[in-house]
Formats: structure tokens, C-alpha cells, sequence
């Protein structure tokens, strides 16, 4: 018999997870070349005698002491003799592609009618224990691929499977209509259950992806509780977008009256009137636009009115109406130094004892300087302006006032 060397190597390609070399009797010097994420496994016999890691080994009885009892001494150790190697490819197994052979019957957990669904997907496989994936699955087969190991992995995979997807859907109370975008944590969780029944036969599942659910859309029942489901869902979205719509409306009036009530305060602060003071002049323009502003009636109405409105305005108005008709003999004259009213051709204050000045028809007092000084628009010693002009109807207006008693006309300052 021949006594040259060989070299045992693996000739598989990267989705084969078990490659048996072809070569079987070789001599002690045979070289068996092992490359990196594979093992070798040496059988002799039948029987496994040893497991190879990556690397260049040499087939001799030093690396084999098991050998020795297998073969003749008297051939001088180059006798050959009868083995097997088995390669194992212990890579990562990615896009390794499943799917359900039959239906998966169960009911329904929202709306309780019977169901029947399919499902596909990928998982990822790596060999963990070569010895006993070669027992339990390979045997005296040359060679395991992808699809041989689906093939023979598919009754129990199914049966598992169906098994465990039915029962997580009726614990989680899944919707069939949107089981979809529970599709992650179901492969998670179908994953952690099938570890346990890969590792039996040597092998980890590293990752299981559910990726489709089939669902029954010719069936008439899945497709009227469908209707009913996406109607319900369509009347609470449009309630939501109504009610968002109602919101924004609320939020955008609201801040429209915001908006211009700051405007408004800004106004009066600009122009130098209050609220209560603007409310004034819309009422003394309103009794100035009465028909029945000369009856006496009337007027006592007025008085009133304006006594409650209060403000620069206000004042303005009941004097002025006062005025109309208070009797001849009341008192005009106003001590010009404390306020204090006087008694007609009075000479001196009677609080204050300031001097007052006697004046004429055409004389007044200027209650910027308390001069006496000609009437007119403005005060002869300051300058100050003694009355204004409405420039919409020519109506003289008491001094101070910032709006026309007749017309309402905002007066110039």
C-alpha cells in the first residue's frame, strides 16, 4: 500500500454547515488542514476519536493516541488505515429563510371569530456543539446544507411554532388588524422560546425574525370585521381631528382678543386716557346724539348717568350740565389758590384768604397760572390753552376735555 502523505482540507462552500472529506484511508503522515470558525472531527471505525481546531495537524499517533490500538505495529506505523474527517462549519448562518407549511388556526382575541393565518420569516444558525449535530442530525450523510437542515428541522419547527405564535397572540390579546407592528417583540419573544429546542441538537439559534403575516383576505368573515375595524377607527380619528381643529380655533380667538387688547392698552397709554375715562366719552357722545337732550326730564337722566361713569370726561359733562340748569344765583367763582367755591363778588377766600380777582364778561381765571387773563383760546401771561375747537363741527368744548361733548370728535392736545 501506498505511503505518500495527503492533505485533508475542506471544499465546501460558506453555507454548508457539515462537509465530509472524500479522502478515507491515508497514512499516519496525512496533513489535515482546518481554517478559521471550522472544526474537524477525526472518526475511525464508526466511533469519534478526536475534534480538531483551526490550524495545520499532522495525523500521527502523538496527536491520536487512540490510534494506536487500531492498527499494526509490524507495518512500521505506515500502515494505512480506515477514517473519516467531518468539517463543521461553525460560522454565523444569516437569512436562513422558514415559513409555516399549513395554516395557523386560533380565535380571534378582539373580536372572537375563528382565524387562519401563515407566517414566513428568516432566523440566523450557528453550530455550537459539532458532536452532537453530527449524531443527532447528520449521521452517515456526506454533507448538511441550509435547506437539508430546514428540511429536516421543519415538523418540529413548525410544530413548535404554531404552537407558540397562537398562544403569545391570545396572552398579548393581539389585534389581527394590527398584528403588524407587533412583529418585532413577537419574533423577540418566539425567539427566547425556541432557543432551548435548537441547542438539543447542537445548534443556537442566534436570531428568529417573524417578517409576514398571511392573512385570510378572501374570507368573508375577516373581511366584514376588517370594514367594521377601520370604520371605528376612522370615526375616532376624525372626532380627534375635529376636536384638534376646535382647539386651534379656541387658542387662535383667544389670542386674536389678546392681541388686541394689548393694542387697545398701548392706545390709551399713547394717547393718555383710561378705560374707565374711554368708557366716559362713548356715553357723553351718546347723550350728546339724544334727540331728547333738552328736556329737563332728560337731563336729570343724564346727570345721573354721567355721575356714575366717572373719569375726566365725566366731570367735564356734569359740570357742564350743572351748569345748564343750576339757578341764577348759585355761585360761579372758585377760589383759585384751595378750590373752596365762593360767594358771588367775593373779594377773598374765606378758607384761604386769597385775594380773588373780579372779573368781567370777557375775563377768566387761567387754571394753568391762576391769572387773570382775557378769554380765548389761550392764556394771555402763560400761554396755556384756555378751551378747545371740535374741528368736525366748530362746538367750543370746556378746558381739558379730549373729546367733543356734541359729537364726540377726538379733540387735539
Amino acid at each position: 500500500m501506498a505511503n505518500i502523505a495527503q492533505v485533508i482540507k475542506y471544499e465546501g462552500d460558506n453555507t454548508t454547515f457539515v462537509w465530509k472529506s472524500p479522502i478515507e484511508d491515508f497514512n499516519t503522515q496525512t496533513q489535515l488542514i482546518v481554517h478559521e470558525s471550522q472544526e474537524a472531527v477525526f472518526y475511525m471505525n464508526g466511533q469519534i476519536l478526536d475534534v480538531f481546531q483551526a490550524g495545520r495537524h499532522t495525523l500521527e499517533t502523538q496527536n491520536i493516541p487512540l490510534i494506536s490500538k487500531f492498527y499494526n505495529k509490524p507495518f512500521d506505523n505506515n500502515t494505512p488505515f480506515h477514517c473519516e474527517v467531518y468539517f463543521i462549519n461553525k460560522t454565523e448562518q444569516m437569512a436562513v429563510k422558514w415559513g409555516t407549511d399549513s395554516k395557523i388556526e386560533y380565535i380571534e382575541p378582539t373580536y372572537n371569530f375563528p382565524i387562519q393565518i401563515g407566517a414566513s420569516g428568516e432566523m440566523s444558525l450557528r453550530v455550537i456543539d459539532s458532536c452532537k449535530l453530527l449524531v443527532k442530525v447528520v449521521g452517515t450523510e456526506t454533507n448538511l446544507t441550509q435547506s437539508a437542515l430546514i428540511q429536516k428541522f421543519r415538523a418540529f419547527l413548525m410544530m413548535r411554532f404554531k404552537g407558540y405564535l397562537s398562544s403569545y397572540i391570545r396572552n398579548n390579546s393581539i389585534n389581527i388588524f394590527q398584528i403588524d407592528e407587533k412583529l418585532p417583540e413577537m419574533s423577540e419573544s418566539i425567539h427566547k422560546m425556541l432557543v432551548d429546542d435548537f441547542e438539543e441538537y447542537g445548534l443556537s439559534l442566534v436570531h428568529f425574525f417573524v417578517t409576514t403575516i398571511v392573512k385570510p383576505e378572501s374570507d368573508a368573515t375577516y373581511r366584514r370585521f376588517k370594514e367594521i375595524h377601520f370604520r371605528q377607527y376612522a370615526d375616532i380619528a376624525e372626532a380627534r381631528l375635529q376636536q384638534s381643529v376646535s382647539i386651534i380655533e379656541q387658542e387662535t380667538e383667544k389670542q386674536k382678543m389678546i392681541l388686541e387688547a394689548e393694542g387697545m392698552a398701548q392706545k390709551r397709554q399713547i394717547e393718555g386716557y383710561t378705560y374707565a375715562q374711554e368708557r366716559g366719552f362713548d356715553v357723553a357722545q351718546n347723550f350728546a346724539k339724544n334727540e331728547g337732550a333738552g328736556n329737563v326730564a332728560n337731563l336729570g337722566i343724564g346727570l345721573g348717568v354721567m355721575a356714575g361713569v366717572g373719569g375726566t370726561v365725566g366731570g367735564l359733562v356734569n359740570e357742564s350740565l350743572g351748569n345748564a340748569v343750576k339757578p341764577k344765583n348759585e355761585s360761579d367763582n372758585i377760589c383759585p389758590n384751595c378750590g373752596n367755591k365762593l360767594p358771588q363778588n367775593a373779594k377773598f377766600c374765606l378758607e384761604c384768604g386769597t385775594k380773588i380777582e373780579q372779573l368781567n364778561e370777557n375775563e377768566i381765571i387761567c387754571p394753568h397760572c391762576n391769572k387773570k387773563t382775557s378769554k380765548g383760546k389761550f392764556c394771555m401771561e402763560c400761554g396755556g390753552r384756555l378751551q378747545a375747537v371740535c374741528p368736525n363741527c366748530g362746538k367750543e368744548a370746556p378746558q381739558g376735555a379730549k373729546f367733543c361733548l356734541e359729537c364726540g370728535t377726538k379733540l387735539e392736545g
